[in-house]
C-alpha cells in the first residue's frame, strides 16, 4: 500500500508539472508575437492591426491637407477644360473651401499641383477602402493642426514668384513628413496585406521624387540650391 501511495503521489506531481507547463506556454503565446493566439490568422487580426489603423488615418489626413495646398497653387475650377493639357486649368475644390484663383505664376508648378491633387484624392479613397474592408471603419478626412498651419501660411503669401518659392519649400516639407511612416509601413504591415505594402511603397517613391523635383526647381529658377526639406514631426516610432 505504501508503494502504491508513493506511485500515486509521484504521478500527481508529474500531472501538475504538465498542467503548469501548458499554462506557461499559453501565457508566453499571448506575450510573444508570432506564437500561438497572437499570430494573425487573418488580415488585420494580429499585432499589426493598430499600426495599420494609425497609419491609414494619418495618411488620409496628410493627403487631405495637401489638397488645399495644391488648390492654392493651381487655382480651382468646377468644370474640366476640353483640352487634354490646359496650362491654365485648376483643380476641383475641396468641400468646405471657397474657390480660389491660382497663386502660383509658374505653369510647371501649377501642373505639378494639379497632378498631386488628383493622385492624393485617389490615395485618400484607397486608404478609406482599406479601413472599411479590413476594420469596418468609416473614416472622413480631417485637417490636422500642422496642415492648417501650412495652408494658412500659403494663404497669407502673395501670389507670384514669392508664392512659387514658399510653395515649393512647404510642399517639400509636407512630402517629407509622409516618408518615414510610409517606409515603416512596408515592413510593419500585416503579411497578408500586399495591397497596403504596395500602396506604401508607391508613396515612398512618389514623395521622394516629388521632393527632388521641387529642390531642382528651386535651384534652377531661384538659385536656392541648398534647400533641403525639414519636418517638425514628433511622432513616436511605435505609432507607425
Amino acid at each position: 500500500m505504501k508503494f502504491a501511495s508513493k506511485q500515486f503521489n509521484q504521478s500527481s506531481r508529474v500531472g501538475n508539472i504538465r498542467v503548469l507547463g501548458r499554462s506557461l506556454a499559453l501565457s508566453l503565446s499571448l506575450l510573444v508575437p508570432g506564437m500561438g493566439v497572437a499570430h494573425a490568422d487573418g488580415p488585420g487580426r494580429g499585432a499589426t492591426a493598430q499600426f495599420e489603423k494609425n497609419y491609414l488615418v494619418f495618411i488620409i489626413n496628410h493627403h487631405y491637407s495637401a489638397l488645399r495646398m495644391t488648390e492654392l497653387a493651381a487655382g480651382t475650377d468646377l468644370a474640366r477644360d476640353a483640352q487634354v493639357v490646359a496650362p491654365q486649368e485648376g483643380t476641383s475644390p475641396t468641400p468646405g473651401f471657397n474657390a480660389t484663383p491660382p497663386k502660383a505664376s509658374d505653369d510647371e508648378i501649377k501642373s505639378m499641383a494639379r497632378m498631386g491633387n488628383r493622385e492624393q484624392r485617389e490615395e485618400i479613397g484607397r486608404a478609406q477602402r482599406f479601413l472599411r474592408e479590413w476594420y469596418g471603419i468609416q473614416y472622413q478626412p480631417q485637417l490636422t493642426a500642422d496642415g492648417r498651419r501650412m495652408i494658412a501660411m500659403l494663404e497669407a503669401t502673395p501670389a507670384g514668384a514669392q508664392f512659387n518659392q514658399v510653395f515649393l519649400r512647404s510642399f517639400s516639407n509636407h512630402h517629407l513628413s509622409a516618408l518615414a511612416p510610409s517606409l515603416h509601413c512596408t515592413v510593419k504591415s500585416d503579411l497578408n496585406h500586399d495591397g497596403l505594402r504596395r500602396y506604401c511603397e508607391n508613396i515612398v517613391v512618389v514623395q521622394k521624387n516629388g521632393i527632388n523635383d521641387m529642390r531642382e526647381m528651386l535651384c534652377k529658377r531661384y538659385s536656392d540650391c541648398g534647400s533641403v526639406p525639414m519636418t517638425g514631426d514628433k511622432r513616436k516610432d511605435n505609432e507607425f
